[in-house]
């Protein structure tokens, strides 16, 4: 009963999550960043829950979860569509996930959406471009099917936001946020999953925590990171 109710809830968030992501991205399609900061304070607190909900699941000791293991078969977080999707939205492209899914299912459909939609990222620095900021063609028409890569021309400018215009850097600051806050629950659940099953493999089909450690620290805005040493 516990290990279903925690993953609905999980999904339940994640419904949630995108439905605020999707308000933040036509906000900074608008160039309301006010407004797009406070939603992305909402997905903020949101992220604190799903890292809290962990420490609910970790009551549950490795015989808990091995005596009825064998009954999920199939089943696991690992084949979550929705979660596929924020990954999709927050630029972690990967065509990978899209084979979970059958042709034609609702969950494909949406995944094929999302992986053809440009990212949050892409929005934010189209927004740069309407603000006057030069940024680079190869940025701003880059193949949004693809991850996100470093620009060290876009980083320039990034520097210069954070030196000479609080209220952007402080945006940047937000999505910032949002990035460790992803990385934070990321971090918690392999942490769970090591204290839970240890090696074995996941259910769904995955190493299980060596899947999960591989996705450890993967910036979704890795330009926002490297610009650290340049302060």
């Amino acid at each position: 009963m516990l290990f279903i109710v925690i993953h609905q809830t999980y999904e339940l968030w994640f419904k949630e999550i995108l439905h605020e992501l999707d308000y933040l991205q036509r906000l900074v399609a608008s160039d309301d960043l006010p407004r797009a900061g406070h939603a992305i304070k909402r997905v903020l607190v949101i992220l604190k829950v799903l890292v809290a909900q962990v420490d609910i699941l970790e009551t549950m000791t490795p015989l808990e979860f091995v005596s009825f293991r064998a009954r999920l078969e199939s089943g696991s977080g690992f084949q979550s569509a929705q979660f596929r999707e924020l990954e999709f939205v927050l630029g972690g492209k990967r065509p990978g996930p899209l084979q979970l899914y059958a042709p034609g299912s609702a969950e494909r459909a949406r995944l094929d959406q999302r992986f053809q939609a440009p990212s949050l990222w892409d929005g934010f620095v189209g927004y740069l471009a309407r603000r006057g900021f030069a940024v680079p063609d190869d940025v701003l028409k880059r193949d949004v099917t693809q991850p996100i890569a470093p620009s060290p021309a876009l980083q320039a400018i990034l520097v210069r936001i954070y030196r000479d215009d609080p209220a952007l850097a402080e945006f940047c600051e937000r999505l910032v946020d949002l990035d460790e806050g992803v990385q934070e629950w990321r971090y918690r659940h392999v942490k769970m999953v090591e204290r839970t099953i240890g090696a074995k493999m996941g259910t769904g089909g995955s190493s299980g925590a060596e899947y999960l450690r591989n996705t450890l620290m993967r910036p979704a805005f890795p330009d926002l990171w490297a610009i650290r040493t340049e302060f």
